[in-house]
């Protein structure tokens, strides 16, 4: 395993993060979310990202059981806040009352007396942004985090947070948007006022849910038991993927994965760690050799050739202006 500055910070954290979001407590179980997190351990992976809000937060829960037995130094573990977890009105959001609530009730779940990064999930229109910012240095000067982030906020949004955060003396140092060969969004806008104001990303869907594994074929139904073919496991996200000439161009990429000694999931992975502004690509699991298999993703160098290779059979599809562009699937 490889590990990388998190931001500008000085938190090091694996090229490779565990990330639970349609897993634990859902999609598979227990025992076998137990043992990926073991499997992903083994690997030398040592950070272990998650929600509240995943599995009505029982993915917490799991994550916390899983690492129990562990030195919690060794680890970083992060989490995030904004979405519903209840059925009451300040159950969501950015309020003050919602994110006090939720960090003791993911520290409680978590089974820790703090985090390593608490992230706003999303933006919250209906909040003031001072009273998220200062509620959110209450909780890193309480000791109950010790760095915030954010996911999927725009560069303007990232910018004036930012800058709340320094004048209340907080690290706000990451950003978790999705990011893969196929979804470039950030390149134009966030990565660059990223490295502005030293903030790392820590990508999600680095596979784009599946897709840049090679295993959806044009022309026929998804596999059996696949993402795309269960609604609890995120098969909205995967939907915008699965055309004919989406999936015709990813199997176009094959030769060019075992060129390099890859898998295709291996190359969609070191695909995005070539970005510097990228910190972590997180990857999820429902069982321990998919880990063992996307760790050897680490410490890849794919070379210019390749790479512009990849674009010369991608860049018709590829999802980059924002302006030009639908939102991003509004994964929870």
């Amino acid at each position: 395993m490889e590990f990388r500055h998190l931001g500008r910070s000085g938190l090091m954290i694996s090229e490779i993060s565990y990330g639970n979001w349609i897993t634990h407590g859902s999609q598979v179980e227990e025992d076998a979310a137990l043992a990926c997190v073991r499997a992903a351990l083994e690997t030398g992976i040592t950070t272990f990202d998650t929600a509240d809000v995943y599995a009505g937060t029982r993915a917490e829960e799991v994550l916390g059981r899983a690492l129990r037995d562990e030195r919690r130094e060794g680890l970083e573990i992060f989490t995030k806040v904004y979405w519903p977890t209840g059925p009451g009105r300040n159950d969501r959001g950015l309020s003050r009352k919602h994110i006090m609530e939720s960090i003791n009730g993911s520290l409680r779940r978590l089974q820790t007396d703090y985090v390593d990064l608490y992230q706003a999930h999303r933006f919250d229109h209906s909040t003031p942004l001072e009273e998220t910012m200062e509620a959110f240095a209450d909780v890193v000067h309480s000791g109950k985090a010790l760095y915030i982030g954010v996911s999927e906020w725009t560069a303007a949004e990232l910018r004036a947070a930012h800058g709340l955060a320094r004048e209340l003396r907080i690290p706000l140092i990451s950003n978790q948007p999705q990011y893969s060969m196929l979804w470039r969004v950030i390149e134009a806008e966030v990565v660059p006022t990223s490295e502005e104001l030293g903030v790392g990303q820590i990508v999600w869907s680095p596979m784009a849910q599946g897709v840049l594994s090679g295993k959806y074929l044009p022309g026929q139904p998804p596999p059996a038991g696949s993402r795309a073919t269960d609604e609890k496991s995120g098969a909205q996200f995967i939907a915008k993927f699965l055309t004919d000439d989406v999936l015709t161009r990813v199997q176009q990429l094959k030769p060019l994965a075992e060129q390099a000694g890859l898998t295709m999931a291996q190359l969609s992975i070191a695909w995005v760690l070539q970005n510097p502004n990228v910190s972590s690509a997180i990857v999820g699991a429902s069982r321990p050799e998919q880990v063992h298999d996307n760790v050897k993703a680490a410490g890849v160098k794919l070379d210019s050739d390749l790479l512009k290779a990849i674009d010369e059979i991608l860049d018709p599809i590829v999802e980059r202006d924002p302006a030009q562009t639908v939102s991003p699937p509004r994964r929870p």
